[in-house]
């Protein structure tokens, strides 16, 4: 809401959009009007609007009839690595369910455990992250705990990496995102993904790996036993995915295409070095705060 400043100094001004964080379940009547106030903000104060999937582009062209720049987040593509960590959390390679991101109501970890809860398996579920502004949802989250079911806190660098790359199947179940950047790590990974269906989730995983109707614990349930049961398809939703990060989520690709634009608006020409600067920066911050940063 306070973009116009800068151009009361005649400074160009660009908004990166990472999702409508105004229709996010944590949020009170108040925040919720004052983020959605910051929206209409987004279009109308800078000087060019960014946002990270077509899916968000396709609803500020409906809703505003407002142009705006699409430039997704990016992806890292990680190898599997040795194993310090897992012992630890007495988690075996290949042998847990991995969710991974903020303990929050819109992400539907709640959902999650009770599919899970239905499935006799010894495969565990791991749920990592954090709580943002809702300390009570991740209390009662943290009652499931128990031999099957594994809560950790934030991770970054190689513990973040030996948790992702031996995951045998990553579930993503929320109703609100922009795009996933722990969705665009798991693909990176090389992990087979399971997320809800709703577009955002849709247009990333698209022949890259399988969805179920959100919000139906009976559907989530139905398909983590089906991936469970048969590590072909794994496997070949897994090569997707990487090859998929690989070809169009590159951050070397992303930051291309970010400089392009802000420099476009000072009528000048991209500098590589620029790119590889940001893109180095990115990569430096953990997983699960990078959707805490926009360009």
């Amino acid at each position: 809401m306070f973009s116009f400043l800068p151009r009361l100094l005649h400074k160009k001004t660009v908004v990166t959009v990472q999702g409508l964080d105004w229709q996010r379940k944590k949020w009170g009547h108040f925040a919720s009007g004052v983020l959605r106030l910051g929206e209409q903000a987004a279009i109308r104060f800078p000087n060019a609007t960014m946002v990270v999937s077509r899916t968000l582009q396709e609803y500020f062209d409906r809703q505003y009839h407002a142009p705006t720049f699409y430039v997704p987040n990016g992806g890292t593509v990680r190898e599997k690595r040795p194993l310090h960590h897992l012992p630890q959390w007495k988690l075996d390679p290949a042998h847990y369910i991995l969710f991974l991101g903020r303990f929050s109501p819109e992400k539907n970890c709640h959902l999650l455990i009770q599919a899970y809860e239905q499935i006799d398996t010894d495969v565990k579920l791991v749920l990592a992250g954090g709580s943002s502004h809702t300390t009570q949802y991740a209390q009662e989250l943290r009652t499931h705990a128990c031999g099957r079911i594994v809560l950790l806190d934030w991770l970054s660098g190689d513990a973040l990496d030996e948790l992702l790359t031996n995951a045998v199947l990553f579930v993503l179940p929320s109703d609100l995102e922009g795009l996933s950047l722990a969705l665009l790590d798991a693909m990176g990974a090389g992990l087979c993904v399971l997320t809800s269906d709703i577009p955002e989730n849709c247009e990333l995983v698209e022949g890259a790996g399988f969805t179920f109707k959100c919000g139906d614990v009976t559907d989530l349930e139905r398909m983590i036993r089906l991936l469970l049961a048969d590590s072909r398809v794994r496997e070949e939703a897994g090569r997707s995915a990487r090859e998929k990060i690989r070809t169009h989520y590159q951050w070397s690709q992303i930051t291309a295409e970010i400089e392009r634009v802000y420099l476009s608006l000072l009528g000048e020409s991209a500098a590589p070095a620029v790119a590889e600067h940001f893109e180095s920066s990115v990569k430096a911050i953990p997983t699960n705060e990078r959707d805490r940063v926009a360009p």
